[in-house]
């Protein structure tokens, strides 16, 4: 038998199952999940939230007096600031607004992570500082997608899937101008860190100076 003309033969299919392969490992790692979640808000934004109304910016990362922090998503409009933070992660999903750490349960095995309000707290608290504006009027939205459930009763601005969209649109006040928001998005555009790789890594840098246990999508 000639394995060589066997093998020429399938190398198309060979190569295609070996890419498969790999895309599929690259797609489980923790960094991986986090871009995909991030890219299904991204999606689910430009579908269901008009963009001359809610302006938005990604992967927003600002300087803080201990290093930096980084921000999923940010929405500016006339009726406030929305900042979502993103979890990509299945299984049970245990916790309350007050609890520090919250768990996720899948099958036998438990795992906890930090409580994402208390995480997104950090980011209002760095847009409140850099565009001077009363917090009341920005608001913290957290969103899980993937495969979890919610085995305890939520706050309403931790949402599974599209949900946020709804609560997004639940302020109806306006608290800004369309002059405001224009100067808001303006300093938050001059103000944020560049968006490259660069500035990703020294985020990551930060954290692990400071045993901030970096999130899910910061590991590379």
């Amino acid at each position: 038998m000639d394995v060589t003309a066997i093998l020429s033969q399938h190398w198309a299919t060979l190569a295609w199952l070996a890419l498969v392969f790999i895309l599929l490992l690259i797609v489980k790692t923790p960094a991986a999940k986090g871009y995909l979640g991030e890219l299904f808000v991204r999606y689910v934004t430009w579908l269901q939230l008009d963009e001359k109304t809610y302006r938005r910016v990604h992967n927003v990362t600002l300087s803080t007096p201990d290093g930096t922090t980084q921000i999923d998503h940010v929405f500016v409009s006339v009726y406030g600031i929305f900042v979502l933070e993103t979890k990509n992660m299945r299984g049970w999903i245990f916790g309350t607004a007050q609890q520090p750490q919250w768990t996720q349960k899948i099958y036998k095995k438990t795992f906890k992570f930090q409580n994402p309000l208390r995480q997104n707290y950090k980011h209002l608290k760095a847009l409140e500082a850099m565009l001077a504006i009363p917090f009341q009027h920005i608001h913290s939205v957290i969103t899980f997608v993937g495969e979890s459930t919610f085995k305890t009763e939520m706050p309403a601005n931790v949402t599974r899937g599209s949900d946020f969209i709804r609560y997004i649109k639940s302020f109806k006040v306006p608290v800004f101008s369309g002059e405001e928001v224009d100067a808001l998005l303006q300093t938050l555009q001059s103000g944020r860190r560049a968006p490259t790789l660069a500035t990703h890594r020294e985020h990551v840098q930060h954290l692990q100076r400071r045993n901030d246990p970096p999130r899910a999508k910061d590991v590379t």
